[in-house]
């Protein structure tokens, strides 16, 4: 695939996601950690324009000056920004105007890769496909919430989801004790976080081939395990009683029943389904339930061959941390992944909202302890 019909293919598929929303579903903010629809939108097209067109294309003419300050994230070195919090604020730009925004930048895109793309350029422009593809997996998951946290619970799709096949005869793995390559070592795409490879040693432990179940996480309800702090991390414990804590988000009991919304609406739970939508606090108290643990990102890589991963994330014990011989790039750049390494769990894998062709047995995503909109999930080690 050549860079132009890849960037091209990008784009397209960010406003397909979108097609089926109304006009009114692309301003909601219900929570911080969840952007408007319509923002996700705009900050992917921002990040051509700022860091590509602006800096790149001669002759570019910024489609609104006023754009730098709505669409910036994070990013510091590129000035002032509407904080997160206020982003739900927006009523304008309006939709309309944003996607003539994208057209613009879309445009000026298509002219620029027209012409001869040097190395360093070529990367960047890579980089941003790589990053709206990032924001692709937040834009379904954060209308998921919009949308599951309607008091209607309306339907994103009536498209039925996948049936879930367990797709291993064993339930465990034996992984031998040793020195593993861990990291990515490529000359495709990959973040700087991935790199270097690196040796890291290993003891012998298990992996379990499959995902804990809504079944088998049902029992851990049932069995009181939101009630008794046992299994709970201080924190967890504390997160569980000030929050009300009583199952995965999106469940709901109703008239004796569990049901949990999905984007076909809400449905019975389907027993069979890796449980989904958990903490890293929940992932862990149930590990511990069983007696058992979460694997450390270097355990889960070294044991990735041995199963079928891609359904959900997946919590890890390790804490995101650089690996040995990260350095940050110069510039905005830098700060993509430089700055949030504290605080954060490590996960792995990919899930079913991950973009076609972003998932990769080295990416590392990684969230607070706490959070549980993205599509996360268990397996355990031993």
């Amino acid at each position: 695939m050549n860079l132009l019909t890849q960037y091209k293919t990008v784009r397209q598929l960010t406003e397909s996601i979108c097609k089926p929303l109304q006009k009114e579903d692309y301003v909601v903010q219900p929570v911080v950690d969840v952007s408007p629809p319509k923002w996700h939108l705009g900050h992917t097209t921002w990040f051509f324009e700022t860091l590509i067109l602006k800096a790149h294309a001669k002759g570019y003419t910024e489609y609104d000056t006023n754009f730098n300050f709505v669409f910036n994230s994070y990013y510091e070195s590129l000035g002032a920004r509407v904080i997160r919090t206020q982003r739900g604020n927006l009523s304008r730009p309006t939709v309309d105007e944003i996607y003539l925004y994208r057209a613009h930048v879309d445009k000026a895109m298509e002219q620029l890769l027209a012409g001869p793309v040097s190395r360093e350029l070529e990367t960047l422009i890579v980089l941003g496909c790589n990053h709206e593809q990032q924001h692709q997996e937040l834009l379904w998951t954060d209308i998921k919430y919009i949308l599951g946290h309607n008091p209607l619970f309306p339907a994103y799709s009536d498209q039925p989801p996948k049936a879930h096949r367990k797709t291993s005869r064993s339930p465990l793995a034996q992984i031998q004790e040793g020195l593993y390559d861990i990291g990515y070592d490529g000359d495709d795409f990959c973040y700087d976080n991935e790199q270097n490879r690196h040796p890291v040693y290993i003891q012998d432990f298990m992996m379990a081939t499959e995902l804990v179940t809504n079944e088998e996480y049902l029992a851990f309800i049932n069995e009181g395990g939101y009630k008794n702090f046992v299994h709970w991390h201080a924190e967890g414990w504390d997160w569980v009683r000030n929050n009300n804590i009583e199952a995965p988000l999106y469940w709901h009991f109703i008239e004796g029943q569990w049901f949990n919304y999905t984007l076909q609406g809400l449905q019975p739970v389907r027993m069979d389904d890796p449980v989904i939508h958990v903490s890293y606090y929940e992932a862990a108290a149930y590990a511990a339930w069983q007696g058992k643990r979460l694997p450390t990102e270097f355990e889960w890589e070294a044991a990735a061959d041995r199963f079928t991963w891609g359904a959900c994330w997946e919590w890890t014990e390790s804490a995101y941390l650089p690996y040995p011989g990260f350095t940050r790039a110069e510039g905005a750049v830098g700060e993509y992944n430089g700055k949030f390494m504290v605080n954060q769990k490590v996960l792995r894998g990919a899930s079913a909202f991950t973009s076609p062709g972003h998932a990769r047995v080295t990416y590392r995503n990684f969230f607070h302890p706490h959070l549980r909109w993205q599509l996360t999930g268990i397996r355990l080690a031993q």
